[in-house]
């Protein structure tokens, strides 16, 4: 166990914003994006390069580290910088401010206009309202399957600010903080156990917090050796990480290289059949990997980077700002593209539906961002009184879901 390590003084690099990473939440929108239109054209299983089509459901990965990763920081920036620790209720009232408007009129509109979900029973509108959809089998409904991954990273928020004070404590110790902030690898290694002991399954079971704690642990355990580094707290060990961020394509051809393995059947079937839990396991771990690897150019090394500047571009950021509109909303302009094109599934143009998935999602999220998200949150940051000194969570960006 480390030492206690008396706090510096606050440093913008600890307590500001890295916009930087605002571009990485667009990254796995995209993803995301190209795996549906994969998915719905057919592209994604049947063909040889379309299987990177059915592997970049990774956008999922790349959000669950990155919100891991930011959520977590302030209480870890808090620390390190001898600050009072977030506050909780403010914690909830912006992620609800953040994720609830646009969601529950994503869902409004999926239950009411999509005729696949008429008419929508009761339970339904209760459980997608609630993000309880995921806890029985085949309770997704058209044009809302993607928010399986929101419902799980709401369970992440909820218990956070816990895990944030067990893994933090109040005084400053880096490397406890590293050791108990990985401890959701042994969360996930715990329940893919019990997969393979069929004690649960992996239709409906593979969707719950426990198989992804890893990822957002995986966040976490970044987000302390980022102010590790920042306040030169923390073992020289992991300097690493900077000498990573400096040479980004080897990151990046790494996760390539990763993502390629994972578009092999070790890590299990590309279309709906359900994986073994040895081959979810191998594709968990893959896609952690992957979404680390991708994610350390950007948030660490010098922050002055072509790289940095490129991701922390106004065009980059912005699509960062609509990015959770766009995973909201594309799968209900699939469905409506389909619809009116009475195209059965799996038919259709890949580069044709992914131009017009773009272009209506990011049509709908910039609609939704402007008119909804943006009005909500400056409404409610009005509302509720602000404290007397600047939290380091006021300074960290809103995070979508896979989200």
């Amino acid at each position: 166990m480390s030492a206690t390590v008396t706090p510096s003084p606050p440093h913008p690099s600890i307590t500001g914003r890295l916009p930087a990473l605002d571009a990485l939440r667009a990254i796995g929108s995209v993803a995301v994006v190209a795996h549906h239109v994969g998915f719905h054209t057919g592209v994604g299983l049947n063909s040889q390069w379309g299987t990177w089509l059915a592997r970049m459901d990774v956008g999922v990965a790349v959000f669950f580290v990155l919100s891991g990763f930011l959520l977590f920081r302030p209480w870890v920036s808090s620390a390190a910088a001898g600050l009072p620790r977030p506050g909780v209720r403010r914690y909830f009232w912006r992620r609800a401010l953040r994720i609830l408007p646009a969601y529950w009129l994503t869902v409004l509109v999926c239950l009411i206009v999509l005729p696949q979900n008429r008419p929508a029973s009761a339970g339904d509108w209760l459980r997608h309202l609630t993000f309880t959809q995921i806890y029985q089998a085949d309770q997704l409904r058209a044009g809302l399957g993607q928010t399986w991954s929101l419902a799980t990273e709401v369970v992440f928020y909820l218990i956070l600010p816990l895990v944030a004070v067990c893994a933090v404590g109040r005084t400053w110790r880096p490397v406890r903080t590293l050791v108990l902030a990985a401890g959701g690898a042994l969360v996930t290694a715990g329940w893919l156990t019990l997969m393979g002991l069929d004690v649960v399954d992996t239709a409906v079971h593979t969707m719950w917090l426990p198989s992804y704690a890893a990822w957002f642990c995986g966040g976490m355990v970044l987000a302390v050796a980022h102010v590790a580094l920042q306040t030169k707290t923390g073992p020289p060990a992991l300097r690493v990480l900077d000498d990573l961020a400096a040479a980004p394509l080897a990151c990046w051809a790494s996760a390539a290289g990763l993502l390629a393995i994972a578009t092999t059947p070790i890590a299990g079937p590309l279309d709906l059949a359900e994986p073994t839990a040895a081959e979810f396991a191998v594709k968990l771990t893959l896609y952690l990997a992957v979404g680390i690897l991708i994610m350390i150019p950007v948030a660490f090394g010098e922050r002055e980077t072509r790289i940095h500047k490129a991701f922390g571009s106004a065009s980059a950021r912005w699509l960062g700002l609509v990015s959770y509109g766009l995973f909201l909303w594309h799968p209900l302009v699939i469905e409506v593209i389909y619809l009116a094109g009475d195209r059965p599934l799996f038919t259709g143009s890949l580069l044709e539906t992914f131009a017009l998935t773009m272009a209506g999602g990011l049509a709908l999220a910039a609609a939704s961002y402007y008119g909804i998200e943006r009005p909500v949150q400056a409404l409610g940051d009005r509302r509720r009184s602000r404290p007397a000194t600047r939290q380091p969570e006021d300074r960290t960006p809103a995070v979508n879901s896979p989200h």
